[in-house]
């Protein structure tokens, strides 16, 4: 194996141009099986950018890994000590890919069928932008965060984007969201707890408004608390955690220890901090190529969906997401989706196939 002395002999990073958080890293040898030996010679390299990048880093040109998926895992376990199994979460078995279980099949055709959510009304803001505040702009979320611990890092990979000017993904950097956050709000929210909820199990705030009934969980499957400040394990910096709608529990919270439901005390709040949360300066818009890969920090970024042609187009993305540090909070916790021996993780759940849209 080739001895490498220096990072800058492996890649070079670049700041996104506009954006208060975010690095762009380019490989140095353009075949990806070559650069994948270099980089695994300094296997801390590419975590050690994610966190100076402040939890945000885009890869392009890099479809190699379309005919070879092993490649995605290779870069994934530089990021943790564990890639994720799919079979062993909360995933419905629709979206795992057939042949490499670690990776989810996001797609708008089946068996995976997740449709992109609607257009906001308007379609543009007034400055005729694409809308990112909330609630303007709805579905932001970080990965799993139904599950404790949830996990540190995900890689998200462009097999099929849609047409440019659609179907990109938003990021939010709660660290500078937190950062900016005034005084009696950092005061009001420094020990609260969010309740973080399964989709699609009638706990979302449209799901409470519609007069749903929740579904019948197992222990395994229901929702968890996180903290709504969540301290970086790596840098120390605290960072807002929060989700909306789909991935909060308006049923029991959306907060802890404040009145219930989408008209209470607790939901207030959310509306707040997540309007702030996603103010266009802590937003980066990623309009995707094929072979981009984006690899976030799900302990400090939340991200959004956006519309795309879902009648006249085929969007297919792969995701991975890497566990292993997780920080103070979760020590000693056994993961909260380890079903009882016997039962499937999914066991009573309908495929997660999000065919409505929301």
């Amino acid at each position: 194996m080739k001895v490498v002395n220096n990072v800058t002999d492996i890649f070079f990073t670049r700041p996104i141009p506009n954006s208060c958080f975010g690095s762009i890293i380019e490989f140095n040898q353009p075949n990806l099986e070559l650069a994948l030996e270099s980089v695994e010679t300094k296997p801390d390299a590419l975590l050690k950018a994610l966190i100076a990048a402040k939890g945000l880093l885009v890869l392009p040109k890099l479809e190699a890994i379309t005919e070879q998926p092993q490649l995605l895992l290779r870069l994934s376990h530089l990021f943790g000590k564990k890639v994720e199994n799919y079979h062993h979460t909360l995933s419905t078995r629709n979206l795992v890919h057939p042949n490499v279980p670690q990776i989810l099949v996001l797609a708008n055709q089946p068996p995976s069928n997740r449709q992109p959510p609607k257009r906001p009304e308007p379609a543009l803001t007034v400055h005729g932008e694409l809308p990112v505040q909330f609630p303007h702009r709805s579905g932001w979320h970080t990965d799993q965060s139904f599950r404790r611990p949830p996990p540190d890092v995900s890689l998200f990979y462009a097999v099929t984007p849609s047409q440019k000017g659609t179907g990109q993904t938003l990021y939010a950097s709660g660290t500078a969201a937190y950062k900016a956050l005034p005084s009696r709000l950092k005061t009001q929210v420094s020990n609260l707890y969010g309740i973080h909820a399964l989709p699609w199990t009638g706990r979302s705030e449209t799901a409470v408004r519609n007069g749903d009934s929740p579904v019948e969980l197992l222990a395994h499957q229901k929702p968890q608390r996180q903290p709504v400040v969540r301290n970086h394990p790596v840098t120390g910096e605290p960072s807002l955690f929060l989700c909306e709608d789909g991935q909060m529990d308006w049923v029991d919270g959306p907060i802890t220890d404040m009145e219930p439901g989408p008209d209470g005390d607790g939901a207030s709040l959310l509306y707040e901090l997540m309007s702030h949360f996603t103010e266009r300066r802590f937003v980066y818009v990623h309009d995707w190529d094929k072979g981009d890969l984006v690899i976030h920090d799900n302990r400090n970024v939340i991200h959004s969906a956006t519309w795309f042609d879902t009648k006249n187009e085929i969007r297919n993305m792969w995701r991975t997401t890497v566990m292993g540090n997780p920080g103070r909070e979760y020590e000693g916790e056994a993961p909260s989706w380890i079903p009882v021996s016997g039962v499937e993780p999914t066991q009573g759940l309908a495929d997660q196939t999000n065919a409505s849209g929301k």
